[in-house]
């Protein structure tokens, strides 16, 4: 028996288990794990627990970086659209788009021209439509290359989400658009990063998908933990028996009541596994 047995710990990607801000600004290279991460998580397994990553990205995008990441239970993935088993390599859960998201993404397309959306695909497809520079530097972060359409309406579905790039200002307008119109309630339309709107099916977010996740594990609600740095992560930080943050974390995540840990580039993973040592002795 370990000290971890029957406890699941879940962690965003992109700045909390690794830095990527720069990668993704910059074009900077993408850093590696952190030692101290990587440490902390063999350990927190050696001890039973289960680690699970819940990311934002499509399987596409992440799964390049699957192999450097210490994990031994299925993965949230498409920002709470999909449970991923990397073991068996198929997809235990999904949560799809209905088809008039298509239809609608088009319509703000038309709206904000300025505006680029990613269209990810079940089957690790991501098509791109009005690709712009923001496009160009997820693609240099995800190592994944987009499939470029001339329209959402010749996107092939099912879709698992909608990624709308564009500077802050014009993703609030967007978001507005939508909401306006009434769509607001079929979707959830969250934020991860200053430039990235996100767009799933309603209750398909990280919260909804660590708790499936959990229930397929059978690891009750109370010794579930997670940790994330952006809005998105907040309703898996919120429903979890405590959510944990970077210190690099965005004010609202810092204002929910997340425990604060050191920042991403330090090791905020290994803070959080010290953490729960302490708890589980």
């Amino acid at each position: 028996m370990g000290r971890f047995d029957g406890v699941l710990l879940a962690s965003d990607f992109d700045n909390t288990l690794i830095y990527t801000e720069e990668a993704l600004i910059r074009g900077e290279p993408v850093p590696p794990l952190p030692e101290r991460n990587r440490k902390a998580l063999e350990h927190f397994m050696a001890e039973g627990g289960r680690f699970a990553v819940s990311t934002g990205r499509a399987l596409a995008a992440f799964v390049k970086y699957a192999d450097q990441v210490p994990m031994n239970a299925p993965g949230v993935v498409c920002n709470g659209a999909a449970i991923y088993d990397f073991a068996k390599g198929e997809y235990l859960v999904t949560a799809l788009l209905d088809e008039r998201a298509r239809e609608r993404g088009q319509q703000v397309l038309e709206a904000f021209p300025q505006a680029a959306v990613e269209a990810y695909h079940i089957d690790n497809v991501i098509h791109a439509v009005h690709p712009n520079e923001i496009t160009r530097h997820h693609e240099h972060l995800t190592k994944v290359g987009v499939t470029e359409a001339p329209s959402l309406l010749d996107v092939p579905l099912p879709l698992g989400k909608l990624l709308f790039e564009a500077d802050h200002e014009t993703l609030l307008k967007i978001r507005d658009f939508l909401t306006d119109r009434g769509w607001g309630g079929d979707y959830e339309l969250i934020f991860s990063g200053q430039s990235l709107l996100e767009m799933t099916a309603k209750g398909a977010n990280k919260g909804g998908m660590v708790r499936r996740l959990a229930e397929l594990l059978g690891i009750p609600r109370e010794h579930v933990y997670c940790v994330g740095d952006e809005a998105n992560d907040l309703p898996m930080l919120q429903w979890a028996a405590e959510g944990f943050a970077p210190a690099n974390c965005i004010p609202a995540v810092r204002d929910s009541g997340a425990t604060l840990v050191s920042h991403a580039l330090d090791g905020a993973l290994a803070d959080v596994v010290e953490l729960l040592e302490r708890k589980y002795r």
